[in-house]
Protein backbone atom coordinates (compact mmCIF):
# COMPACT_ATOMS: atom_id res chain seq x y z
CA UNK A 1 0.00 0.00 0.00
CA UNK A 2 1.35 3.44 -0.93
CA UNK A 3 1.19 6.00 1.85
CA UNK A 4 0.74 9.67 0.84
CA UNK A 5 3.98 11.50 1.57
CA UNK A 6 3.10 15.13 1.51
CA UNK A 7 2.89 16.44 5.05
CA UNK A 8 5.29 16.83 7.95
CA UNK A 9 3.14 14.66 10.22
CA UNK A 10 2.94 11.84 7.67
CA UNK A 11 6.68 12.02 7.15
CA UNK A 12 7.32 11.66 10.89
CA UNK A 13 5.01 8.64 11.04
CA UNK A 14 6.82 7.00 8.16
CA UNK A 15 10.23 7.76 9.69
CA UNK A 16 9.08 6.25 12.99
CA UNK A 17 7.74 3.10 11.27
CA UNK A 18 10.96 2.69 9.31
CA UNK A 19 12.97 3.17 12.49
CA UNK A 20 11.05 0.37 14.21
CA UNK A 21 11.74 -2.05 11.37
CA UNK A 22 15.38 -0.98 11.21
CA UNK A 23 15.78 -1.66 14.91
CA UNK A 24 14.11 -5.08 14.56
CA UNK A 25 16.32 -6.02 11.63
CA UNK A 26 19.61 -4.83 13.09
CA UNK A 27 21.47 -6.33 16.03
CA UNK A 28 21.74 -3.55 18.55
CA UNK A 29 25.25 -2.40 19.38
CA UNK A 30 24.21 -2.03 23.00
CA UNK A 31 21.10 -2.26 25.13
CA UNK A 32 20.81 1.50 24.99
CA UNK A 33 22.33 3.62 22.23
CA UNK A 34 24.66 6.39 23.40
CA UNK A 35 23.71 10.01 23.79
CA UNK A 36 25.11 12.42 21.21
CA UNK A 37 26.54 15.84 21.98
CA UNK A 38 27.18 17.87 18.83
CA UNK A 39 29.08 21.12 19.32
CA UNK A 40 29.19 23.39 16.28
CA UNK A 41 31.51 26.40 16.29
CA UNK A 42 30.91 29.43 14.08
CA UNK A 43 33.68 30.60 11.68
CA UNK A 44 36.43 28.62 13.46
CA UNK A 45 39.32 27.97 11.09
CA UNK A 46 40.96 24.59 10.48
CA UNK A 47 44.22 25.92 11.93
CA UNK A 48 42.80 27.81 14.92
CA UNK A 49 43.25 25.11 17.59
CA UNK A 50 46.56 24.30 19.24
CA UNK A 51 46.01 20.60 18.48
CA UNK A 52 45.85 21.56 14.78
CA UNK A 53 49.13 23.42 15.09
CA UNK A 54 48.28 27.03 15.93
CA UNK A 55 51.41 28.67 17.36
CA UNK A 56 49.83 30.93 20.00
CA UNK A 57 46.15 30.08 20.59
CA UNK A 58 45.55 28.28 23.90
CA UNK A 59 42.72 25.73 23.50
CA UNK A 60 43.31 23.20 26.32
CA UNK A 61 39.77 21.75 26.48
CA UNK A 62 39.50 21.09 22.75
CA UNK A 63 43.06 19.77 22.72
CA UNK A 64 42.08 17.32 25.48
CA UNK A 65 38.98 16.31 23.51
CA UNK A 66 41.18 15.51 20.51
CA UNK A 67 43.66 13.60 22.70
CA UNK A 68 40.80 11.54 24.14
CA UNK A 69 39.32 10.75 20.74
CA UNK A 70 39.90 11.03 17.00
CA UNK A 71 41.14 14.11 15.17
CA UNK A 72 40.35 14.35 11.46
CA UNK A 73 42.90 16.16 9.30
CA UNK A 74 40.62 16.29 6.25
CA UNK A 75 37.39 17.40 7.90
CA UNK A 76 35.22 19.63 5.73
CA UNK A 77 32.29 21.97 6.10
CA UNK A 78 29.52 21.39 3.58
CA UNK A 79 29.63 25.05 2.52
CA UNK A 80 31.88 28.10 2.95
CA UNK A 81 29.09 30.06 4.59
CA UNK A 82 26.86 29.70 7.64
CA UNK A 83 23.22 28.97 6.73
CA UNK A 84 24.05 26.67 3.83
CA UNK A 85 26.46 24.63 5.91
CA UNK A 86 23.97 24.21 8.77
CA UNK A 87 21.17 23.20 6.41
CA UNK A 88 23.40 20.54 4.89
CA UNK A 89 24.47 19.19 8.29
CA UNK A 90 20.89 18.86 9.54
CA UNK A 91 19.61 17.11 6.39
CA UNK A 92 22.59 15.05 5.23
CA UNK A 93 22.20 16.59 1.78
CA UNK A 94 24.45 18.81 -0.32
CA UNK A 95 23.60 22.46 -0.60
CA UNK A 96 23.15 21.90 -4.35
CA UNK A 97 20.32 19.46 -3.74
CA UNK A 98 18.77 21.60 -1.02
CA UNK A 99 18.92 24.76 -3.17
CA UNK A 100 20.16 26.45 0.02
CA UNK A 101 23.61 27.79 -0.86
CA UNK A 102 23.88 31.20 0.83
CA UNK A 103 22.90 32.88 4.10
CA UNK A 104 19.27 33.56 4.88
CA UNK A 105 18.00 37.12 4.65
CA UNK A 106 15.17 39.28 5.94
CA UNK A 107 13.16 38.89 2.73
CA UNK A 108 13.30 37.11 -0.60
CA UNK A 109 15.04 38.60 -3.63
CA UNK A 110 18.33 38.67 -5.48
CA UNK A 111 21.80 39.83 -4.60
CA UNK A 112 22.56 43.51 -4.97
CA UNK A 113 26.28 43.70 -5.64
CA UNK A 114 28.31 46.90 -5.30
CA UNK A 115 30.24 46.55 -8.53
CA UNK A 116 29.93 45.01 -11.96
CA UNK A 117 29.29 41.27 -12.34
CA UNK A 118 28.75 39.02 -15.34
CA UNK A 119 26.15 36.74 -13.76
CA UNK A 120 23.03 36.86 -11.63
CA UNK A 121 22.98 34.49 -8.64
CA UNK A 122 19.84 32.48 -7.80
CA UNK A 123 17.23 34.10 -5.53
CA UNK A 124 17.78 33.82 -1.79
CA UNK A 125 16.46 30.79 0.08
CA UNK A 126 15.01 32.08 3.34
CA UNK A 127 13.95 28.95 5.27
CA UNK A 128 15.00 25.33 5.56
CA UNK A 129 11.97 23.57 3.99
CA UNK A 130 9.79 21.72 6.47
CA UNK A 131 9.57 18.70 4.16
CA UNK A 132 13.27 17.99 4.74
CA UNK A 133 13.87 15.28 7.35
CA UNK A 134 16.41 16.50 9.90
CA UNK A 135 18.73 14.80 12.38
CA UNK A 136 16.41 15.41 15.37
CA UNK A 137 13.39 14.10 13.44
CA UNK A 138 15.19 10.87 12.66
CA UNK A 139 16.47 10.51 16.21
CA UNK A 140 13.11 11.23 17.85
CA UNK A 141 11.73 8.35 15.78
CA UNK A 142 14.51 6.20 17.22
CA UNK A 143 13.71 7.04 20.84
CA UNK A 144 15.94 10.06 21.46
CA UNK A 145 15.22 13.23 23.38
CA UNK A 146 16.32 16.18 21.26
CA UNK A 147 17.52 19.63 22.34
CA UNK A 148 18.93 22.69 20.60
CA UNK A 149 20.68 25.79 21.91
CA UNK A 150 22.37 28.64 20.11
CA UNK A 151 22.65 29.86 16.56
CA UNK A 152 19.92 28.56 14.23
CA UNK A 153 20.23 30.83 11.15
CA UNK A 154 17.94 28.62 9.04
CA UNK A 155 14.96 30.93 8.77
CA UNK A 156 14.34 34.49 7.63
CA UNK A 157 15.35 36.78 10.49
CA UNK A 158 12.31 37.06 12.76
CA UNK A 159 11.85 40.42 14.54
CA UNK A 160 15.61 40.78 15.01
CA UNK A 161 18.88 39.53 13.53
CA UNK A 162 19.02 35.73 13.88
CA UNK A 163 15.58 35.64 15.51
CA UNK A 164 13.92 32.21 15.42
CA UNK A 165 10.84 31.85 13.25
CA UNK A 166 7.65 30.50 14.88
CA UNK A 167 7.05 28.48 11.69
CA UNK A 168 10.57 27.38 10.70
CA UNK A 169 12.56 27.41 13.93
CA UNK A 170 14.21 24.49 15.76
CA UNK A 171 10.95 23.24 17.30
CA UNK A 172 9.38 22.95 13.86
CA UNK A 173 12.37 20.87 12.68
CA UNK A 174 12.33 18.18 15.34
CA UNK A 175 13.85 19.64 18.50
CA UNK A 176 11.70 19.04 21.60
CA UNK A 177 13.73 21.45 23.74
CA UNK A 178 14.85 24.67 22.09
CA UNK A 179 15.77 27.80 24.02
CA UNK A 180 16.82 31.02 22.29
CA UNK A 181 19.74 32.76 24.00
CA UNK A 182 22.82 34.67 22.79
CA UNK A 183 24.69 33.78 25.98
CA UNK A 184 27.78 35.90 26.61
CA UNK A 185 28.49 36.58 22.92
CA UNK A 186 28.60 40.29 21.98
CA UNK A 187 25.30 39.78 20.13
CA UNK A 188 23.74 39.98 23.60
CA UNK A 189 25.48 43.16 24.71
CA UNK A 190 23.25 45.73 23.13
CA UNK A 191 24.68 49.23 22.73
CA UNK A 192 26.94 49.14 25.79
CA UNK A 193 29.63 46.56 26.50
CA UNK A 194 29.61 44.98 29.99
CA UNK A 195 32.36 45.71 32.48
CA UNK A 196 35.73 44.16 31.57
CA UNK A 197 37.04 41.19 33.53
CA UNK A 198 40.53 41.84 34.91
CA UNK A 199 41.13 38.70 37.00
CA UNK A 200 43.28 36.12 35.19
CA UNK A 201 41.46 32.83 34.65
CA UNK A 202 37.99 34.34 35.10
CA UNK A 203 35.47 34.13 32.25
CA UNK A 204 32.01 35.64 31.88
CA UNK A 205 29.03 33.55 32.88
CA UNK A 206 27.23 32.33 29.78
CA UNK A 207 23.48 31.81 30.19
CA UNK A 208 23.27 29.65 27.06
CA UNK A 209 25.99 27.33 28.31
CA UNK A 210 24.25 27.14 31.70
CA UNK A 211 21.03 26.06 29.96
CA UNK A 212 22.92 23.36 28.06
CA UNK A 213 24.50 21.98 31.23
CA UNK A 214 21.14 21.92 33.05
CA UNK A 215 19.62 19.81 30.28
CA UNK A 216 22.60 17.46 30.26
CA UNK A 217 22.29 16.90 34.02
CA UNK A 218 18.58 16.09 33.96
CA UNK A 219 17.62 12.50 34.71
CA UNK A 220 16.11 10.82 31.66
CA UNK A 221 15.05 7.46 30.33
CA UNK A 222 15.85 8.22 26.71
CA UNK A 223 19.28 8.91 25.19
CA UNK A 224 19.88 12.57 24.40
CA UNK A 225 20.80 14.32 21.17
CA UNK A 226 21.91 17.82 22.05
CA UNK A 227 23.13 20.36 19.51
CA UNK A 228 25.15 23.17 21.07
CA UNK A 229 25.43 25.68 18.23
CA UNK A 230 27.94 28.30 19.31
CA UNK A 231 27.94 31.96 18.31
CA UNK A 232 31.69 32.06 18.89
CA UNK A 233 33.92 32.99 17.07
CA UNK A 234 31.72 34.97 14.68
CA UNK A 235 32.11 38.73 14.54
CA UNK A 236 31.88 41.05 16.39
CA UNK A 237 35.15 39.77 17.84
CA UNK A 238 35.07 41.33 21.30
CA UNK A 239 35.71 39.88 24.73
CA UNK A 240 35.13 41.12 28.24
CA UNK A 241 38.30 39.28 29.35
CA UNK A 242 40.85 42.07 29.45
CA UNK A 243 43.33 39.64 30.98
CA UNK A 244 43.12 37.54 27.83
CA UNK A 245 43.73 40.58 25.66
CA UNK A 246 46.77 41.44 27.79
CA UNK A 247 48.00 37.84 27.49
CA UNK A 248 47.81 37.79 23.70
CA UNK A 249 49.12 41.33 23.40
CA UNK A 250 52.33 39.88 24.82
CA UNK A 251 52.17 36.68 22.77
CA UNK A 252 51.15 37.64 19.22
CA UNK A 253 54.28 38.59 17.22
CA UNK A 254 54.69 42.29 16.54
CA UNK A 255 55.09 41.73 12.80
CA UNK A 256 51.80 39.84 12.46
CA UNK A 257 49.43 41.30 9.83
CA UNK A 258 46.18 42.69 11.27
CA UNK A 259 47.80 42.31 14.67
CA UNK A 260 45.19 44.15 16.76
CA UNK A 261 42.38 42.02 15.31
CA UNK A 262 44.39 38.82 15.76
CA UNK A 263 45.01 39.63 19.42
CA UNK A 264 41.27 40.05 19.98
CA UNK A 265 40.54 36.92 17.96
CA UNK A 266 43.01 34.81 19.96
CA UNK A 267 41.19 35.84 23.15
CA UNK A 268 37.86 35.01 21.50
CA UNK A 269 39.06 31.53 20.51
CA UNK A 270 40.19 30.82 24.06
CA UNK A 271 36.83 32.01 25.37
CA UNK A 272 35.10 29.54 23.01
CA UNK A 273 37.39 26.80 24.31
CA UNK A 274 36.43 27.67 27.90
CA UNK A 275 32.71 27.39 27.12
CA UNK A 276 33.25 24.01 25.45
CA UNK A 277 35.10 22.93 28.57
CA UNK A 278 32.14 23.89 30.78
CA UNK A 279 29.83 21.75 28.62
CA UNK A 280 32.20 18.77 28.78
CA UNK A 281 32.57 19.18 32.55
CA UNK A 282 28.77 19.08 32.79
CA UNK A 283 28.79 15.81 30.88
CA UNK A 284 31.36 14.38 33.30
CA UNK A 285 29.44 15.59 36.36
CA UNK A 286 26.30 13.91 35.05
CA UNK A 287 28.21 10.63 34.71
CA UNK A 288 27.54 10.52 30.95
CA UNK A 289 31.06 10.74 29.57
CA UNK A 290 31.36 7.05 28.68
CA UNK A 291 27.84 6.87 27.25
CA UNK A 292 28.15 9.86 24.92
CA UNK A 293 29.57 10.45 21.47
CA UNK A 294 30.89 14.01 21.32
CA UNK A 295 31.46 15.60 17.91
CA UNK A 296 33.02 19.03 17.49
CA UNK A 297 33.43 20.92 14.23
CA UNK A 298 32.91 24.32 12.58
CA UNK A 299 30.40 25.55 10.02
CA UNK A 300 33.02 27.00 7.64
CA UNK A 301 36.57 28.29 7.43
CA UNK A 302 37.96 31.33 9.19
CA UNK A 303 37.33 35.03 8.59
CA UNK A 304 40.28 36.37 6.55
CA UNK A 305 40.58 39.63 8.48
CA UNK A 306 41.01 37.87 11.83
CA UNK A 307 42.78 34.56 11.35
CA UNK A 308 45.35 32.80 9.21
CA UNK A 309 43.94 29.85 7.28
CA UNK A 310 47.41 28.98 5.97
CA UNK A 311 48.94 26.77 4.82
CA UNK A 312 45.55 26.49 3.13
CA UNK A 313 44.46 28.93 0.43
CA UNK A 314 41.33 31.05 0.78
CA UNK A 315 38.94 31.67 3.64
CA UNK A 316 35.32 31.76 4.63
CA UNK A 317 33.12 32.54 1.58
CA UNK A 318 35.06 30.54 -1.04
CA UNK A 319 35.72 26.91 -1.94
CA UNK A 320 39.48 26.85 -1.70
CA UNK A 321 40.63 24.70 1.21
CA UNK A 322 40.78 27.58 3.69
CA UNK A 323 37.07 28.23 3.21
CA UNK A 324 35.84 24.69 3.78
CA UNK A 325 38.41 22.63 5.69
CA UNK A 326 37.60 22.78 9.41
CA UNK A 327 38.54 21.16 12.73
CA UNK A 328 36.66 17.87 13.14
CA UNK A 329 36.96 15.89 16.39
CA UNK A 330 35.05 12.87 17.73
CA UNK A 331 35.25 11.29 21.21
CA UNK A 332 33.46 8.13 22.31
CA UNK A 333 35.27 6.38 25.20
CA UNK A 334 35.78 2.68 24.60
CA UNK A 335 34.63 2.90 20.98
CA UNK A 336 36.83 5.58 19.40
CA UNK A 337 40.52 5.02 19.97
CA UNK A 338 42.06 7.76 22.10
CA UNK A 339 44.66 10.05 20.54
CA UNK A 340 43.93 8.70 17.06
CA UNK A 341 44.33 10.50 13.77
CA UNK A 342 42.27 10.05 10.62
CA UNK A 343 43.26 11.40 7.21
CA UNK A 344 40.12 10.18 5.38
CA UNK A 345 38.11 13.13 3.97
CA UNK A 346 34.81 13.60 5.84
CA UNK A 347 32.20 16.33 5.52
CA UNK A 348 29.37 17.97 7.45
CA UNK A 349 26.63 16.14 5.55
CA UNK A 350 28.09 12.85 6.85
CA UNK A 351 26.83 13.63 10.34
CA UNK A 352 23.14 12.79 9.78
CA UNK A 353 23.81 9.26 8.45
CA UNK A 354 26.41 8.78 11.20
CA UNK A 355 24.08 9.75 14.05
CA UNK A 356 21.16 7.78 12.60
CA UNK A 357 23.38 4.71 12.13
CA UNK A 358 24.59 5.04 15.72
CA UNK A 359 20.99 5.16 16.93
CA UNK A 360 20.13 1.94 15.09
CA UNK A 361 18.34 3.45 12.12
CA UNK A 362 19.02 3.94 8.44
CA UNK A 363 19.07 7.33 6.71
CA UNK A 364 17.18 7.59 3.43
CA UNK A 365 18.08 9.51 0.29
CA UNK A 366 21.06 11.41 1.70
CA UNK A 367 24.39 12.44 0.18
CA UNK A 368 26.55 11.68 3.19
CA UNK A 369 28.00 8.42 4.51
CA UNK A 370 28.01 7.00 8.03
CA UNK A 371 31.39 7.52 9.69
CA UNK A 372 30.90 4.71 12.22
CA UNK A 373 33.30 2.38 10.37
CA UNK A 374 35.98 5.07 10.70
CA UNK A 375 35.15 5.88 14.31
CA UNK A 376 34.93 2.33 15.60
CA UNK A 377 37.41 0.40 13.51
CA UNK A 378 39.35 2.97 11.50
CA UNK A 379 38.10 1.21 8.37
CA UNK A 380 38.22 3.00 5.06
CA UNK A 381 35.00 4.33 3.60
CA UNK A 382 34.04 3.33 0.05
CA UNK A 383 35.49 5.62 -2.61
CA UNK A 384 33.30 8.68 -3.08
CA UNK A 385 33.31 12.30 -4.17
CA UNK A 386 32.75 15.35 -1.98
CA UNK A 387 30.71 18.14 -3.56
CA UNK A 388 30.35 21.88 -2.93
CA UNK A 389 28.24 24.47 -4.76
CA UNK A 390 28.39 28.24 -4.30
CA UNK A 391 26.57 30.06 -7.16
CA UNK A 392 26.82 33.47 -5.46
CA UNK A 393 29.06 36.51 -5.27
CA UNK A 394 30.70 37.81 -2.11
CA UNK A 395 30.96 40.38 -0.59
CA UNK A 396 27.67 41.95 -1.60
CA UNK A 397 28.61 45.37 -0.23
CA UNK A 398 32.17 46.36 -0.99
CA UNK A 399 32.59 43.92 -3.87
CA UNK A 400 34.05 46.61 -6.13
CA UNK A 401 36.83 47.34 -3.63
CA UNK A 402 37.54 43.76 -2.53
CA UNK A 403 40.83 42.06 -3.38
CA UNK A 404 40.79 40.67 -6.93
CA UNK A 405 42.57 37.40 -6.20
CA UNK A 406 42.34 34.78 -3.46
CA UNK A 407 45.64 33.75 -1.93
CA UNK A 408 47.07 32.33 1.29
CA UNK A 409 46.73 34.49 4.41
CA UNK A 410 45.73 37.64 2.52
CA UNK A 411 44.17 39.11 5.70
CA UNK A 412 41.61 40.89 3.52
CA UNK A 413 38.26 40.04 1.97
CA UNK A 414 38.62 38.87 -1.64
CA UNK A 415 36.15 38.75 -4.50
CA UNK A 416 34.39 35.39 -4.54
CA UNK A 417 32.66 34.59 -7.82
CA UNK A 418 30.09 31.83 -8.49
CA UNK A 419 31.85 28.46 -8.48
CA UNK A 420 31.52 24.79 -7.52
CA UNK A 421 34.05 22.18 -6.42
CA UNK A 422 34.57 18.42 -6.33
CA UNK A 423 37.11 16.36 -4.40
CA UNK A 424 37.89 12.79 -5.49
CA UNK A 425 40.72 11.18 -3.59
CA UNK A 426 43.47 13.80 -3.52
CA UNK A 427 42.25 15.43 -6.74
CA UNK A 428 40.21 18.60 -6.41
CA UNK A 429 38.55 20.55 -9.20
CA UNK A 430 37.02 24.02 -8.96
CA UNK A 431 34.73 25.26 -11.73
CA UNK A 432 34.06 28.99 -12.22
CA UNK A 433 30.85 29.98 -13.97
CA UNK A 434 31.79 33.44 -15.26
CA UNK A 435 34.39 32.16 -17.73
CA UNK A 436 33.55 28.41 -17.60
CA UNK A 437 37.07 27.77 -16.38
CA UNK A 438 38.42 24.92 -14.24
CA UNK A 439 41.27 24.73 -11.75
CA UNK A 440 42.72 21.33 -10.85
CA UNK A 441 44.88 20.57 -7.81
CA UNK A 442 46.52 17.56 -6.18
CA UNK A 443 45.83 18.09 -2.47
CA UNK A 444 48.15 15.27 -1.47
CA UNK A 445 51.10 17.22 -2.85
CA UNK A 446 49.72 20.75 -2.76
CA UNK A 447 47.27 21.45 0.08
CA UNK A 448 47.75 25.19 -0.51
CA UNK A 449 46.36 24.90 -4.07
CA UNK A 450 49.29 26.75 -5.64
CA UNK A 451 50.10 24.47 -8.60
CA UNK A 452 47.21 24.43 -11.06
CA UNK A 453 47.30 21.20 -13.13
CA UNK A 454 44.51 21.42 -15.72
CA UNK A 455 46.92 21.99 -18.64
CA UNK A 456 49.23 19.21 -17.52
CA UNK A 457 46.38 16.74 -16.95
CA UNK A 458 43.66 17.72 -19.45
CA UNK A 459 42.02 14.28 -19.45
CA UNK A 460 41.60 14.31 -15.67
CA UNK A 461 40.34 17.90 -15.77
CA UNK A 462 37.72 16.99 -18.39
CA UNK A 463 36.66 13.87 -16.51
CA UNK A 464 36.20 15.65 -13.17
CA UNK A 465 34.54 18.71 -14.71
CA UNK A 466 32.01 16.61 -16.59
CA UNK A 467 31.32 14.56 -13.48
CA UNK A 468 30.90 17.68 -11.32
CA UNK A 469 28.44 19.28 -13.74
CA UNK A 470 26.58 16.00 -14.17
CA UNK A 471 26.18 15.61 -10.41
CA UNK A 472 24.90 19.15 -10.12
CA UNK A 473 22.36 18.53 -12.88
CA UNK A 474 21.20 15.33 -11.18
CA UNK A 475 20.79 17.26 -7.93
CA UNK A 476 18.63 19.87 -9.72
CA UNK A 477 21.12 22.48 -8.59
CA UNK A 478 20.46 26.15 -9.23
CA UNK A 479 22.99 27.93 -11.44
CA UNK A 480 23.88 31.57 -11.92
CA UNK A 481 22.52 33.05 -15.13
CA UNK A 482 24.25 35.36 -17.56
CA UNK A 483 23.12 38.96 -17.61
CA UNK A 484 21.40 40.16 -20.75
CA UNK A 485 23.61 42.42 -22.87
Amino acid sequence: MLVPYNTKVQRRVIVAIMAVFACMATTARSAKPPSILFILADDLAWSDLACYGHPWHDTPHLDDLAQQGMRFTNGYAAAPICSASRASILTGRTTARLNFEFVTKNESGFQKIEGETLLTAPPFTLNLPLQETTIPEYLRGLGYETAFFGKWHLNAHHRRYLGWSPTHGPRQQGFEVAEEDFGSHPYAWGKKAPEPIETAGEFPTDSMIDRIVRVIRQRRERPLFLMASQFYVHTPVQTRCKWLLDKYERRVPRESPNRERRVAYAAFVEELDHHVGVILDGLDTAGLRDQTLVVFTSDNGGHPEYTANGPLRGSKWNLYEGGIRVPFIARWPGRVEADSLCDVPVIGYDLLPTFVDLAGGAARDVDGASLLPLLENAEMLPDRDLLWHFPYYHPESGYRLARETIGIDDFAVSKTRPHSALRRGDDKLLYFYEDERSELYDLGEDSGEQRELSRRQPELETKLREHLLDRLQQAHARFPTRLAK
